[in-house]
Protein backbone atom coordinates (compact mmCIF):
# COMPACT_ATOMS: atom_id res chain seq x y z
CA UNK A 1 0.00 0.00 0.00
CA UNK A 2 1.45 3.16 -0.99
CA UNK A 3 1.02 6.29 1.48
CA UNK A 4 2.97 8.72 -0.65
CA UNK A 5 1.29 12.00 -1.30
CA UNK A 6 0.76 13.08 -5.22
CA UNK A 7 2.83 15.95 -6.70
CA UNK A 8 -0.95 17.44 -6.64
CA UNK A 9 -2.05 16.78 -3.47
CA UNK A 10 1.90 18.06 -2.40
CA UNK A 11 0.81 21.23 -4.17
CA UNK A 12 -2.57 21.87 -2.45
CA UNK A 13 -1.31 21.04 0.97
CA UNK A 14 1.31 23.61 0.06
CA UNK A 15 -0.63 26.56 -0.88
CA UNK A 16 -3.53 25.68 2.15
CA UNK A 17 -0.10 25.92 4.53
CA UNK A 18 0.68 28.99 3.19
CA UNK A 19 -2.96 30.43 2.78
CA UNK A 20 -3.74 29.50 6.49
CA UNK A 21 -0.10 31.03 7.03
CA UNK A 22 -1.12 34.29 6.20
CA UNK A 23 -4.66 34.28 7.55
CA UNK A 24 -4.48 31.72 10.88
CA UNK A 25 -3.35 33.03 14.44
CA UNK A 26 -4.54 32.76 18.10
CA UNK A 27 -5.98 36.22 17.79
CA UNK A 28 -8.11 35.43 15.00
CA UNK A 29 -9.46 32.11 16.52
CA UNK A 30 -10.52 33.89 20.22
CA UNK A 31 -11.95 37.21 17.52
CA UNK A 32 -14.19 35.40 16.17
CA UNK A 33 -15.08 32.51 19.16
CA UNK A 34 -16.77 35.91 20.15
CA UNK A 35 -18.28 36.94 16.95
CA UNK A 36 -22.53 36.06 16.16
CA UNK A 37 -21.04 34.22 12.96
CA UNK A 38 -18.06 32.14 14.28
CA UNK A 39 -16.36 32.37 11.35
CA UNK A 40 -15.00 34.73 8.85
CA UNK A 41 -17.13 35.04 5.96
CA UNK A 42 -14.70 36.47 3.58
CA UNK A 43 -12.75 33.88 3.98
CA UNK A 44 -15.53 31.02 3.55
CA UNK A 45 -15.38 33.05 -0.21
CA UNK A 46 -11.56 32.83 -0.59
CA UNK A 47 -12.21 28.78 0.33
CA UNK A 48 -14.93 28.67 -2.45
CA UNK A 49 -12.20 31.13 -5.33
CA UNK A 50 -9.51 28.53 -4.53
CA UNK A 51 -11.59 25.57 -4.77
CA UNK A 52 -11.52 23.73 -1.48
CA UNK A 53 -15.40 23.71 -1.50
CA UNK A 54 -15.86 22.19 -4.84
CA UNK A 55 -12.95 19.86 -3.93
CA UNK A 56 -14.59 16.37 -2.81
CA UNK A 57 -17.70 16.78 -5.24
CA UNK A 58 -17.77 14.57 -8.47
CA UNK A 59 -17.15 17.03 -11.53
CA UNK A 60 -20.65 16.46 -13.14
CA UNK A 61 -22.23 18.00 -9.90
CA UNK A 62 -19.68 21.50 -10.56
CA UNK A 63 -17.49 20.31 -8.00
CA UNK A 64 -13.55 19.36 -8.88
CA UNK A 65 -13.87 15.43 -8.66
CA UNK A 66 -11.03 15.65 -5.69
CA UNK A 67 -10.49 11.83 -4.09
CA UNK A 68 -10.72 10.69 -0.40
CA UNK A 69 -7.01 11.57 -0.21
CA UNK A 70 -7.14 14.97 -1.20
CA UNK A 71 -9.78 16.12 1.13
CA UNK A 72 -7.18 14.13 3.81
CA UNK A 73 -4.27 16.24 2.74
CA UNK A 74 -6.71 19.63 2.54
CA UNK A 75 -8.37 18.85 6.11
CA UNK A 76 -4.56 17.99 7.60
CA UNK A 77 -4.00 21.41 6.77
CA UNK A 78 -6.69 23.34 8.21
CA UNK A 79 -6.12 21.39 11.27
CA UNK A 80 -2.63 22.84 11.78
CA UNK A 81 -3.90 26.70 11.77
CA UNK A 82 -7.17 26.49 13.99
CA UNK A 83 -9.34 27.03 11.06
CA UNK A 84 -12.71 28.76 12.22
CA UNK A 85 -14.30 28.07 9.16
CA UNK A 86 -16.80 24.83 9.51
CA UNK A 87 -15.48 23.19 6.30
CA UNK A 88 -15.80 19.64 8.50
CA UNK A 89 -19.72 20.11 9.16
CA UNK A 90 -20.84 22.01 6.20
CA UNK A 91 -18.73 20.33 3.31
CA UNK A 92 -17.22 16.90 4.59
CA UNK A 93 -20.31 15.93 6.79
CA UNK A 94 -23.65 17.40 4.51
CA UNK A 95 -21.70 17.18 1.26
CA UNK A 96 -21.15 13.59 2.13
CA UNK A 97 -24.68 12.56 2.90
CA UNK A 98 -25.69 14.87 -0.38
CA UNK A 99 -23.22 12.91 -2.67
CA UNK A 100 -24.30 9.20 -1.45
CA UNK A 101 -27.91 10.05 -1.86
CA UNK A 102 -29.40 12.87 -3.23
CA UNK A 103 -31.22 12.34 -6.48
CA UNK A 104 -29.90 13.88 -9.78
CA UNK A 105 -32.52 16.97 -9.19
CA UNK A 106 -31.43 17.90 -4.80
CA UNK A 107 -27.85 17.27 -6.26
CA UNK A 108 -28.20 19.94 -9.40
CA UNK A 109 -29.75 22.31 -6.86
CA UNK A 110 -27.67 22.36 -3.73
CA UNK A 111 -24.20 21.16 -4.42
CA UNK A 112 -23.33 24.09 -6.54
CA UNK A 113 -24.10 26.68 -4.36
CA UNK A 114 -22.49 24.69 -1.46
CA UNK A 115 -19.33 24.85 -3.86
CA UNK A 116 -19.11 28.19 -4.11
CA UNK A 117 -19.71 29.60 -0.58
CA UNK A 118 -23.40 30.72 -0.75
CA UNK A 119 -25.08 28.53 1.30
CA UNK A 120 -24.47 27.41 4.72
CA UNK A 121 -25.39 23.83 5.86
CA UNK A 122 -25.55 21.62 9.23
CA UNK A 123 -26.48 18.11 9.77
CA UNK A 124 -29.13 17.88 12.46
CA UNK A 125 -28.87 14.33 14.29
CA UNK A 126 -28.92 14.49 17.82
CA UNK A 127 -31.60 14.30 20.53
CA UNK A 128 -30.92 14.67 24.28
CA UNK A 129 -30.85 11.17 25.70
CA UNK A 130 -30.02 9.74 22.38
CA UNK A 131 -26.63 9.01 23.40
CA UNK A 132 -24.51 8.07 19.78
CA UNK A 133 -27.51 5.57 18.40
CA UNK A 134 -28.76 7.51 15.47
CA UNK A 135 -31.61 5.38 15.08
CA UNK A 136 -32.90 6.46 18.74
CA UNK A 137 -34.72 9.25 18.03
CA UNK A 138 -38.17 11.03 18.99
CA UNK A 139 -38.26 13.20 16.02
CA UNK A 140 -40.64 12.29 13.51
CA UNK A 141 -42.07 13.00 10.01
CA UNK A 142 -45.37 12.00 9.58
CA UNK A 143 -47.39 11.81 6.15
CA UNK A 144 -49.21 14.19 5.65
CA UNK A 145 -50.84 16.23 2.47
CA UNK A 146 -48.37 14.41 -0.28
CA UNK A 147 -45.39 14.86 1.89
CA UNK A 148 -44.57 14.63 5.44
CA UNK A 149 -44.58 16.60 8.89
CA UNK A 150 -41.80 17.14 10.79
CA UNK A 151 -41.71 17.59 14.83
CA UNK A 152 -38.83 17.04 17.27
CA UNK A 153 -36.28 18.35 18.67
CA UNK A 154 -32.21 18.62 17.56
CA UNK A 155 -29.43 19.15 19.98
CA UNK A 156 -25.44 19.92 19.03
CA UNK A 157 -26.18 21.19 15.52
CA UNK A 158 -22.48 22.58 15.41
CA UNK A 159 -23.25 25.37 12.81
CA UNK A 160 -26.82 25.20 13.00
CA UNK A 161 -26.39 28.92 14.08
CA UNK A 162 -26.13 29.75 10.61
CA UNK A 163 -27.05 27.19 8.43
CA UNK A 164 -29.48 27.91 5.60
CA UNK A 165 -30.21 24.12 4.96
CA UNK A 166 -30.52 21.59 7.32
CA UNK A 167 -30.26 17.78 6.88
CA UNK A 168 -32.69 16.36 9.71
CA UNK A 169 -32.85 12.51 10.60
CA UNK A 170 -36.13 11.23 11.56
CA UNK A 171 -38.54 8.10 11.91
CA UNK A 172 -41.39 8.06 9.44
CA UNK A 173 -42.73 5.76 11.74
CA UNK A 174 -42.63 6.78 15.46
CA UNK A 175 -41.16 4.26 17.79
CA UNK A 176 -39.62 2.47 14.77
CA UNK A 177 -35.85 2.63 14.26
CA UNK A 178 -36.37 1.05 10.95
CA UNK A 179 -37.75 4.03 9.63
CA UNK A 180 -35.44 6.18 10.00
CA UNK A 181 -34.78 8.88 7.61
CA UNK A 182 -33.12 11.90 5.76
CA UNK A 183 -34.57 15.33 4.78
CA UNK A 184 -32.83 18.07 3.94
CA UNK A 185 -35.42 20.95 5.47
CA UNK A 186 -34.75 24.83 4.98
CA UNK A 187 -34.14 26.90 8.06
CA UNK A 188 -36.51 29.49 7.34
CA UNK A 189 -39.06 27.16 6.89
CA UNK A 190 -42.57 28.02 9.51
CA UNK A 191 -41.95 25.40 12.41
CA UNK A 192 -38.04 25.55 12.32
CA UNK A 193 -36.79 27.21 15.98
CA UNK A 194 -33.17 27.39 16.91
CA UNK A 195 -31.25 28.74 20.18
CA UNK A 196 -27.80 29.77 19.09
CA UNK A 197 -24.92 27.76 22.08
CA UNK A 198 -20.69 28.14 22.20
CA UNK A 199 -19.48 24.87 22.01
CA UNK A 200 -16.32 23.59 24.26
CA UNK A 201 -13.66 24.43 21.34
CA UNK A 202 -15.33 28.23 21.15
CA UNK A 203 -17.61 26.28 17.64
CA UNK A 204 -20.89 27.93 17.27
CA UNK A 205 -24.17 25.82 16.87
CA UNK A 206 -27.81 25.73 18.10
CA UNK A 207 -30.65 23.82 19.39
CA UNK A 208 -33.02 23.43 16.47
CA UNK A 209 -36.79 22.51 17.17
CA UNK A 210 -39.12 21.37 14.63
CA UNK A 211 -43.11 22.37 15.07
CA UNK A 212 -45.26 20.45 12.15
CA UNK A 213 -42.35 21.57 9.44
CA UNK A 214 -44.62 20.67 6.43
CA UNK A 215 -42.06 18.83 3.80
CA UNK A 216 -42.48 17.66 0.59
CA UNK A 217 -41.91 14.35 -0.88
CA UNK A 218 -38.98 15.86 -2.58
CA UNK A 219 -37.45 17.15 0.19
CA UNK A 220 -36.49 13.53 1.54
CA UNK A 221 -32.76 12.40 1.14
CA UNK A 222 -32.52 9.20 -0.35
CA UNK A 223 -34.86 5.95 -0.26
CA UNK A 224 -37.67 5.67 2.64
CA UNK A 225 -36.16 3.72 5.83
CA UNK A 226 -32.33 3.98 4.75
CA UNK A 227 -31.12 6.67 6.88
CA UNK A 228 -29.07 4.80 8.78
CA UNK A 229 -27.06 3.01 5.98
CA UNK A 230 -26.65 6.62 4.58
CA UNK A 231 -25.32 8.04 7.47
CA UNK A 232 -22.82 5.23 8.53
CA UNK A 233 -21.08 5.72 4.80
CA UNK A 234 -21.07 9.35 4.95
CA UNK A 235 -19.53 9.40 8.13
CA UNK A 236 -16.78 7.32 7.13
CA UNK A 237 -15.88 9.94 4.73
CA UNK A 238 -16.56 12.82 7.34
CA UNK A 239 -14.30 10.94 9.68
CA UNK A 240 -11.20 11.14 7.08
CA UNK A 241 -11.40 14.97 7.31
CA UNK A 242 -11.91 14.44 11.19
CA UNK A 243 -8.90 12.83 11.73
CA UNK A 244 -6.84 14.72 9.36
CA UNK A 245 -8.03 17.71 10.87
CA UNK A 246 -6.94 16.25 14.03
CA UNK A 247 -3.91 15.15 12.92
CA UNK A 248 -2.62 18.39 12.14
CA UNK A 249 -3.44 19.73 15.24
CA UNK A 250 -1.90 17.00 16.91
CA UNK A 251 1.61 17.97 15.04
CA UNK A 252 1.39 21.52 15.94
CA UNK A 253 0.74 20.48 19.55
CA UNK A 254 4.11 18.33 19.39
CA UNK A 255 5.93 20.25 17.46
CA UNK A 256 5.03 23.58 20.27
CA UNK A 257 6.00 21.05 23.00
CA UNK A 258 9.55 20.17 21.42
CA UNK A 259 10.22 24.11 21.25
CA UNK A 260 9.12 24.85 24.25
CA UNK A 261 11.26 22.22 26.36
CA UNK A 262 14.09 23.73 24.07
CA UNK A 263 13.81 27.30 25.49
CA UNK A 264 12.29 27.17 29.07
CA UNK A 265 15.40 26.06 31.17
CA UNK A 266 15.50 24.45 34.55
CA UNK A 267 18.09 24.11 36.96
CA UNK A 268 21.09 25.95 34.54
CA UNK A 269 19.62 24.09 31.55
CA UNK A 270 17.16 22.92 29.49
CA UNK A 271 13.94 21.01 30.28
CA UNK A 272 14.07 19.32 27.22
CA UNK A 273 17.56 17.65 28.34
CA UNK A 274 15.90 15.93 31.08
CA UNK A 275 15.10 12.40 29.61
CA UNK A 276 12.13 12.29 31.74
CA UNK A 277 10.85 14.45 29.65
CA UNK A 278 12.17 13.45 26.00
CA UNK A 279 10.88 10.04 27.11
CA UNK A 280 7.28 11.67 27.52
CA UNK A 281 7.51 13.78 24.18
CA UNK A 282 8.40 10.10 22.52
CA UNK A 283 5.25 8.99 23.75
CA UNK A 284 3.69 12.10 22.08
CA UNK A 285 5.55 11.26 18.77
CA UNK A 286 4.81 7.41 18.96
CA UNK A 287 0.57 8.36 18.86
CA UNK A 288 1.12 10.72 16.00
CA UNK A 289 2.59 8.19 13.73
CA UNK A 290 0.16 5.35 14.94
CA UNK A 291 -2.82 8.17 14.07
CA UNK A 292 -1.31 9.27 10.46
CA UNK A 293 -0.79 5.26 9.95
CA UNK A 294 -4.44 4.54 10.64
CA UNK A 295 -5.67 7.57 8.91
CA UNK A 296 -3.59 7.03 5.61
CA UNK A 297 -4.67 3.49 5.59
CA UNK A 298 -8.44 4.51 6.08
CA UNK A 299 -8.11 7.37 3.57
CA UNK A 300 -6.35 4.35 0.98
CA UNK A 301 -9.11 1.44 1.54
CA UNK A 302 -12.04 4.13 1.24
CA UNK A 303 -10.97 5.58 -1.83
CA UNK A 304 -10.14 1.82 -3.20
CA UNK A 305 -13.93 0.87 -2.18
CA UNK A 306 -12.24 -2.08 0.21
CA UNK A 307 -15.04 -3.68 2.68
CA UNK A 308 -12.28 -3.37 5.46
CA UNK A 309 -13.06 0.14 4.83
CA UNK A 310 -15.83 0.98 7.46
CA UNK A 311 -13.73 -0.78 10.32
CA UNK A 312 -10.62 1.24 9.41
CA UNK A 313 -12.41 4.27 9.67
CA UNK A 314 -13.74 2.84 13.34
CA UNK A 315 -9.74 2.29 14.46
CA UNK A 316 -9.25 5.70 13.24
CA UNK A 317 -11.80 7.34 15.45
CA UNK A 318 -10.60 5.39 18.53
CA UNK A 319 -7.23 6.75 18.18
CA UNK A 320 -8.11 9.75 16.95
CA UNK A 321 -9.62 10.10 21.12
CA UNK A 322 -6.64 8.30 22.52
CA UNK A 323 -4.08 9.97 20.61
CA UNK A 324 -5.58 13.81 21.12
CA UNK A 325 -5.96 12.83 24.75
CA UNK A 326 -2.79 11.65 25.37
CA UNK A 327 -1.02 14.65 23.21
CA UNK A 328 -2.99 17.64 24.21
CA UNK A 329 -2.77 16.63 27.99
CA UNK A 330 0.68 16.03 28.01
CA UNK A 331 1.33 19.51 25.72
CA UNK A 332 -0.26 21.20 28.47
CA UNK A 333 1.65 19.67 31.34
CA UNK A 334 5.05 20.61 29.93
CA UNK A 335 3.98 23.70 29.17
CA UNK A 336 3.49 24.23 32.52
CA UNK A 337 0.61 26.65 33.66
CA UNK A 338 0.75 28.65 30.81
CA UNK A 339 -0.37 25.70 28.51
CA UNK A 340 -3.74 26.46 28.91
CA UNK A 341 -3.79 30.29 29.10
CA UNK A 342 -5.72 32.05 26.20
CA UNK A 343 -2.59 33.55 24.20
CA UNK A 344 -0.89 30.11 23.53
CA UNK A 345 -2.43 27.73 20.46
CA UNK A 346 -1.80 24.78 23.11
CA UNK A 347 -4.86 25.07 24.88
CA UNK A 348 -7.10 25.93 22.21
CA UNK A 349 -6.43 22.69 20.28
CA UNK A 350 -7.04 20.99 23.20
CA UNK A 351 -10.36 21.96 23.19
CA UNK A 352 -10.65 21.16 19.55
CA UNK A 353 -9.64 17.70 20.39
CA UNK A 354 -11.82 17.50 22.78
CA UNK A 355 -14.71 18.04 20.38
CA UNK A 356 -13.52 15.90 17.79
CA UNK A 357 -12.56 12.99 20.07
CA UNK A 358 -16.42 13.01 20.68
CA UNK A 359 -18.32 14.16 17.39
CA UNK A 360 -20.14 11.78 15.66
CA UNK A 361 -19.07 8.72 18.65
CA UNK A 362 -17.07 8.89 21.49
CA UNK A 363 -14.05 6.07 21.68
CA UNK A 364 -16.14 3.71 23.28
CA UNK A 365 -18.56 3.61 20.92
CA UNK A 366 -16.58 3.28 17.71
CA UNK A 367 -14.58 0.59 19.45
CA UNK A 368 -18.11 -1.53 19.74
CA UNK A 369 -18.56 -0.40 15.95
CA UNK A 370 -14.74 -2.41 15.35
CA UNK A 371 -15.47 -5.16 17.14
CA UNK A 372 -18.85 -5.92 15.25
CA UNK A 373 -17.40 -5.20 12.03
CA UNK A 374 -14.55 -7.46 12.66
CA UNK A 375 -16.75 -10.24 13.49
CA UNK A 376 -19.51 -9.57 10.75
Amino acid sequence: MDFSLSEEQVLLRESVEKYTADHGSVERHRKLSQSDLGFDAQAWQAFAELGWLALPFAEADGGLGGSVTDLMVLCESLGKALVREPYLHCVAACGGLLSLAASEEQRATYIPALAEGSSQWAFAFAEAGSGYDFAAINAVASAADNGFSLSGSKIAVLNGHVADQLIVSALTEHGNPDSLSLFVVSADKPGVNRSSFTAVDGSRGAVIGFENVALAATDMLGEPGNGAAIIAKALDYAIIALGAESLGAMQVLLNATVEYTKTREQFGQAIGKFQALQHRMADMYLKLEETKSLLYNAAILLEEGDSAGPAACAALKVKVAEAGRLISHEAVQLHGGMGMTDELIVGHLLKRLLLLAKLYGDEDYYLERYIQLQAA
